[in-house]
């Protein structure tokens, strides 16, 4: 008979495998490129955050990856299988941030319903521990506050114990104390050898769970790596300040990669923080609140995407030109 170790109530998985992979995929809605030629992997105990700005190609992404939609072009695989087969199914759990349920049942009704899909299912009481619902079973789903309602969707997507699980945006409405506690059941999760996708807009959360990043821009992959090597790829520091000098100054200034505003003060990428925070000071003599910190990865991320975009815009006025 074959024994099982476990790893905070999981099953333990057999490493080095694929559990999911793109392979040259691109996908079209009417005259719309929704994704380009895309080619990815997602190995057994590997998580992967796909990053993008609304629009970018990450719920299309998803979408095949779930057999909810068919690629136009390329191969999608689910552990060696086709995301539509039963097979892949029964191995694949998904929160998703479209997802809704009736209002009505009860949040036991919702777990016992959804467990009853796959061929073995994790215990009630281990579902209820590891999403954090303890006490809600019995109250309908729609007088659950919004917080709540996220972790009984988590308890939905874990509960038929999945080899691979998708989480599209699932911390929206958790406080920090929720988040955090999510953050380590997602980390045993992984630790046991299951995969996880996860698409977010809390770029720290990516940071911190992550073993792989996927920039994706217009439906392209415009970067990929481990978040230290998506931060190293945009060279420099980041000066936060106060300023009177209005943001078309601050990118005239000799070593700028880029200015943004945030919440009364700006933010400047650079590779020479000390020779541009030198000119700020002569520039500026009321400059305050100053503050240099390495690049993270929320600022790499924009940086990515506003190269990125640059270069797109340049391609479509040449084609213009071309034309």
């Amino acid at each position: 008979m074959t024994t099982q170790s476990y790893v905070a109530g999981y099953p333990q998985q057999t490493p080095a495998k694929v559990a999911a992979e793109f392979c040259g995929v691109s996908k079209r809605y009417g005259p719309v490129l929704a994704l380009n030629n895309v080619s990815f992997r997602i190995h057994r105990g590997e998580m992967v955050s796909l990053l993008g700005a609304n629009g970018a190609g990450k719920t299309t992404a998803v979408k095949l990856l779930l057999g909810l939609a068919a690629p136009n072009q390329g191969t999608i695989r689910i552990f060696g299988e086709n995301p539509r087969s039963p097979g892949a199914k029964m191995r694949v759990g998904a929160m998703l941030q479209v997802g809704k349920v009736p209002e009505t049942l009860k949040v036991r009704e919702h777990i016992e319903l959804f467990s009853c899909y796959y061929p073995n299912p994790l215990p009630l009481p281990t579902i209820v521990e590891k999403a954090g619902i303890d006490g809600l079973e019995n109250r309908p789903f729609g007088e659950l506050s919004g917080g709540q309602k996220q972790r009984v969707l988590f308890a939905l997507a874990i509960c038929g114990d999945p080899d691979l699980l998708f989480l599209d945006e699932p911390t929206v409405g958790l406080d920090v104390d929720s988040r955090r506690t999510f953050w380590r059941e997602i980390r045993a999760f992984v630790e046991c050898g299951r995969s996880v996708l996860l698409t977010t807009h809390y770029l720290e959360e990516a940071d911190a769970l992550a073993d792989q990043i996927l920039v994706l821009n217009c439906g392209t992959i415009v970067a990929e790596g481990t978040p230290a090597k998506i931060k190293a790829s945009v060279a420099g520091k980041t000066i936060r300040c106060s300023t009177l000098l209005s943001l078309d100054q601050l990118r005239a200034i000799a070593g700028v990669s880029s200015v943004r505003a945030q919440k009364g003060q700006v933010e400047i990428l650079t590779s020479r923080a000390e020779i541009v925070l030198r000119e700020l000071l002569a520039l500026d003599a009321t400059l305050a609140d100053i503050e240099v910190v390495s690049t993270g990865l929320e600022e790499a991320f924009l940086e990515i995407t506003r190269r990125e975009g640059a270069g797109n815009q340049n391609e479509t006025k040449m084609e213009e030109v071309a034309l």
